[in-house]
């Protein structure tokens, strides 16, 4: 993923207001190891239930704001993006409105995720080798690319669904 800038961030979110756009708490891009990123996600430190991921789609982004469920589920779940089997991370509900009238009219759209989105670096993990001369490093490659289809996926789904 190129890096991005709080100005392009901002005018990305489908699903926001001008002023929701204004108040989205960023976090420091600086900080950002962007190479290693399918996706920007990210947690504000002060609103626990609140998230933000943004997508590439295309040459576009995809700015999705988020509301995490207040009911935790009492069994593991698999992230719907990364797919992980290790679940080195606790994955949440996420709720997001649909864009434009859709979003308007109350339509929203759930998927389970890694809470703090992890994906990125669960899908560049080396997976254990499942047989003599399985190729790990192919293997990792298409965990990549899947998780870029589920998101561009989940993005377009969001944004064309009105």
């Amino acid at each position: 993923m190129h890096a991005l800038i709080e100005k392009d961030i901002r005018a990305s979110f489908v699903n926001a207001s001008q002023r929701e756009r204004a108040a989205v708490a960023m976090p420091d891009l600086a900080e950002i190891d962007w190479a290693e990123r399918d996706f920007l996600g990210w947690r504000p430190p002060k609103t626990p239930l609140a998230a933000y991921a943004v997508i590439p789609v295309e040459d576009d982004l995809v700015g999705i704001v988020l509301r995490q469920t207040e009911q935790r589920t009492l069994a593991r779940t698999q992230c719907s993006w990364c797919e992980d089997v290790t679940l080195p991370n606790e994955v949440v509900l996420f709720s997001a409105k649909r864009a434009g009238r859709a979003g308007r009219n109350g339509n929203t759209v759930g998927t389970l995720v890694c809470e703090h989105f992890e994906c990125s670096q669960n899908v560049r993990r080396l997976p254990p080798p499942a047989y003599l001369g399985f190729d790990v490093e192919a293997a990792r490659a298409r965990r990549m690319e899947a998780l870029r289809l589920r998101i561009t996926d989940f993005a377009r789904d969001l944004r064309d669904n009105t």
